[in-house]
């Protein structure tokens, strides 16, 4: 039996907001199971991201649209028929349809509230109180992450994406000038997949190398939600080897401070200087999960970072994660 029929691939996130000083989360309940667990399901099709999936089940499931944080513990548990269930898991919140993130939410496409047959309640509950409601035990696993994340005053974080261009026309096949080598048509493809994953982490500013094939990358998403590709001369595969250190500085910028969900596209070989960036704000826990080697992101792979700054000291990386789209 293959894999993909021994295992089930779910997505969710657990929603959190702050009531006075209170940490609370969101749970449904399900009629048919008649149990209350964390708003989550399958991926719809082959080509949907875990991220996008997470995003659209919670707002099917709950009616409320949500920005994807830093993951949680995945959870795994055998279902009746004898399948692996893996349902992944993110800390989310909720997000305003008509503020800042309003393009990201577009991007995602039309998303219809489920029946009141697949989940008739909804309801905010006390973390910590969560965990006697939940049903499933093995659900307790990513509320025990969040009540970490907050104790630690982390769960509250902002997000940077790195991206790397989609797939170019080789080299040696193009006759034009190196800025203008356009994407091949798996690049554009992987370049409109890329669309809802972008959306699903609520992406508001893009960034890109002026160069075609990163600028190519990112189109398809800043049309689809409405924003402007703001070109960042300093990230080319030319003046990044010029001068790396303006790389960094302006990386070490978009880290440095809370900010609006930030998506940055560049060269394979400029990413050896963002990464020293981020390593320079990683612990080491993080760091050790950064890309080590060339080349570093595959084309169009994403690499997430999730900031958050405690108690006023320096911002520091919380988690990393990577995708990529189809192609």
């Amino acid at each position: 039996m293959s894999k993909s029929r021994r295992e089930v691939v779910a997505a969710g996130a657990v929603v959190w907001r702050m009531n006075g000083r209170k940490l609370e989360v969101l749970l449904i309940h399900r009629p048919r199971y008649d149990d209350w667990s964390w708003p989550k399901g399958k991926l719809d099709d082959a080509d949907e991201s875990l991220p996008m999936c997470a995003v659209r089940e919670v707002q099917e499931e709950t009616g409320v649209p949500v920005l994807l944080g830093v993951k949680l513990p995945t959870v795994r548990y055998k279902l009746a028929g004898g399948e692996k269930k893996v349902c992944h898991y993110w800390a989310a919140t909720a997000v305003d349809p008509e503020g800042p993130a309003a393009g990201a939410l577009h991007a995602r496409g039309k998303i219809k509230k489920c029946s009141k047959h697949e989940v008739d309640q909804v309801r905010w509950v006390e973390a910590r109180k969560a965990a006697k409601l939940l049903t499933r035990s093995d659900d307790k696993e990513p509320l025990g992450a969040l009540l970490d994340l907050w104790e630690d005053d982390v769960l509250r974080t902002w997000t940077l994406l790195v991206v790397r261009h989609g797939r170019a026309k080789k080299r040696s096949a193009w006759k034009g000038g190196e800025s203008t080598r356009p994407l091949t048509p798996a690049g554009q493809k992987q370049s409109a997949n890329l669309v809802p994953l972008l959306a699903a982490f609520g992406v508001q500013e893009v960034i890109s190398s002026p160069w075609e094939r990163c600028a190519a990358t990112v189109r398809p998403f800043a049309e689809a939600s409405d924003n402007d590709v703001l070109l960042a001369p300093e990230i080319t595969e030319s003046s990044a080897k010029k001068r790396p250190a303006g790389v960094r500085a302006l990386v070490d910028d978009l880290l440095a401070r809370p900010r609006e969900v930030t998506a940055v596209c560049t060269h394979r070989p400029v990413l050896p200087f963002v990464l020293e960036a981020v390593t320079k704000r990683s612990p080491h826990r993080v760091a050790k999960r950064l890309p080590k080697e060339n080349p570093y992101l595959r084309t169009a792979e994403v690499l997430v970072i999730h900031m958050a700054r405690r108690n006023h000291r320096k911002a520091r990386v919380v988690s990393v994660e990577a995708y990529r789209p189809t192609s």
